[in-house]
């Protein structure tokens, strides 16, 4: 009888799974800068001490961009963590990503206060108001707690070296920063008493919690230049980020005044005022000469070959704060030094933010920013 051979089968491991969207598992939380850049412009932009014809209008088409831009990225950044839910926690778990998830509040905050600024004109006061009360409670509570989370995973779960230090290590300790900027923009329509009191002091403590931290923070971020040298030149543009706190601080104190009185009796309301002039003045020169640097360190790694990362954004919002924060300096003291300074301030913002946008765009064409493999 003959024996029939039968080849055994050969087991093979199944296929893995392609993931859906393979674009949206390479967008990271900093994205959301480029929502933060381009409302600046808009908030900026309408508070300038000097107004051209035809400026206010050209603020909400591009408030109009930053609020279709947030959409579309809170959109893909909700089918990041559904169908790329093991890249998201790795993002949370990497010390050089991880800070970024600042951005998000402060993306929600930039749009909603632009909403008050300007958008105001195109949807009407009513609904700019409501949409503005959202986006900057659903800002401020993110905020508050990236400014808790982030820091406690570099002490806990990732492994940091000092030379690892950046200025991106700044932004979620900035978000509360944003909040005690742009929360004056609501008082007025709070009822009078204690709602608005309340806000008004709120602010100044969300003013205190990123203040205090950023102190805590910048001199590791100056001690790791200093004694480690130059940041690689991809995260050069990452200096301007130390410009956030100080113009955005500049910023919070001016507009807080700006408010006292509906919000706060005597003598407080006059404290506030003046506080506003003694705090934002030395805080503004020390930011133009961290701007110094920061430019000429851009300078020597534009000379050395620095190529387009999305780390170009660094160049927008920061100095878009200092623009509204020079602006508020010049209706508080009357001097038109400030009022130059702001615009000429704004004209580099603008440069900025034209160089990062065109970049951006031509990246996400040509699929180099994004790309569709994993």
């Amino acid at each position: 009888m003959a024996t029939t051979l039968v080849r055994p089968r050969t087991l093979t491991a199944p296929a893995p799974r392609a993931h859906k969207a393979p674009a949206l598992r390479h967008l990271g939380p900093n994205w959301y800068a480029s929502v933060m850049g381009t409302a600046i412009i808009a908030n900026a932009g309408a508070t300038l001490p000097y107004q051209l014809p035809g400026q206010r209008v050209a603020c909400q088409i591009v408030w109009a961009l930053s609020a279709v831009v947030l959409a579309v990225l809170l959109t893909a950044r909700a089918g990041h963590w559904i169908h790329h839910r093991d890249q998201a926690r790795a993002h949370l778990l990497d010390p050089a990503v991880a800070p970024f998830y600042g951005c998000l509040s402060m993306a929600l905050l930039a749009v909603g206060g632009g909403t008050l600024i300007v958008g105001k004109d195109l949807i009407g006061t009513g609904a700019a108001v409501a949409a503005d009360t959202v986006l900057f409670t659903a800002g401020t509570a993110i905020g508050l707690v990236m400014a808790v989370a982030v820091p406690y995973l570099m002490v806990v779960r990732h492994k940091v070296e000092p030379r690892q230090a950046t200025p991106a290590w700044l932004l979620p300790l900035v978000s509360p920063m944003v909040s005690a900027a742009l929360g004056p923009l609501l008082i007025p329509h709070l009822p009078a008493g204690q709602p608005r009191e309340a806000l008004l002091l709120a602010c100044y403590a969300m003013f205190g919690i990123s203040l205090l931290a950023t102190l805590l923070m910048l001199p590791l971020i100056f001690g790791r230049l200093i004694v480690g040298g130059p940041l690689p030149l991809a995260l050069t543009p990452t200096l301007f980020l130390v410009l956030g706190p100080l113009g955005q601080s500049t910023t919070a104190v001016n507009q807080l005044a700006d408010v006292a009185h509906q919000s706060i009796a005597a003598p407080y309301a006059g404290a506030l005022g003046a506080f506003a002039v003694v705090y934002g003045v030395p805080v503004m020169g020390f930011a133009l000469l961290w701007l110094a640097l920061a430019v000429a360190m851009l300078v020597r790694a534009a000379r050395e070959g620095m190529g387009f990362a999305m780390t170009w954004w660094a160049l927008t919002f920061p100095v878009g704060t200092c623009v509204t924060g020079a602006a508020g300096l010049a209706r508080h003291t009357g001097l038109t030094a400030f009022a130059w300074l702001a615009a000429a301030l704004f004209l580099a913002l603008l440069t900025a933010w034209l160089l990062a946008a065109g970049h951006t765009l031509r990246g996400l064409f040509s699929g180099r920013l994004l790309p569709t493999t994993r």
